[in-house]
């Protein structure tokens, strides 16, 4: 039996991005047609890479600065869940370039929370595997502020559990706006720790 069970569930990729620049106060992805995907993330991509450093999100696993394996090299997140964090923060739309996202889906209900070790798999066969939910930062909302003004300060708040996810590269090649995603999940009972 395969560990990783394809389902019914696609999604269609409606945007591509790439954050070049890591300036905090105006986070933004450069606008593509297409990405090449590769075992290191996007090429040119600030959070691309085999490794990174940790950072606050894994503190209770290891010191601050530790090299650890780069499960974070894109940041997926859907038009459904955009879309409810907008109406919370009394807002017509998000841009997804001023949240660093790399891909925008449309067609997951419910898609952050698919569960981690899921996998996308385009039409070339290139594959990112979900890592967990993106918890929201306050990066975004700086950049928002630039275009919403003090609305972008609810961003945080109306994020949480929409934000979408992280994701590393499982297998190399090329993804286009348009293209089909097909969602793979573990073929696991959910864990029950008391049992």
């Amino acid at each position: 039996m395969p560990a990783l069970i394809p389902t019914d569930h696609t999604a269609e990729i409606t945007w591509l991005g790439v954050v070049t620049n890591m300036d905090r106060e105006e986070l933004l992805s450069e606008v593509h047609d297409a990405l090449d995907l590769r075992f290191d993330g996007i090429a040119g991509s600030v959070h691309g890479g085999l490794t990174r450093a940790s950072c606050s999100r894994v503190k209770s696993q290891y010191p601050k600065g530790t090299e650890i394996r780069n499960e974070r090299q894109l940041s997926i997140v859907s038009e459904e869940e955009l879309a409810i964090i907008a109406e919370t923060m009394g807002v017509d739309a998000l841009d997804p370039a001023r949240l660093g996202a790399s891909m925008v889906i449309r067609g997951i209900h419910d898609f952050s929370h698919v569960p981690p070790s899921s996998r996308l798999q385009a039409p070339s066969g290139a594959t990112v595997a979900i890592d967990m939910l993106n918890q929201p930062c306050q990066f975004p909302a700086k950049s928002l502020r630039h275009v919403l003004g003090d609305p972008a300060k609810g961003f945080k708040p109306a994020a949480e559990g929409h934000r979408g996810v992280t994701a590393w590269v499982a297998r190399e090649g090329r993804v286009a706006v348009g293209d089909k995603l097909t969602l793979h999940v573990p073929g696991q009972r959910h864990w029950q720790p008391h049992g």
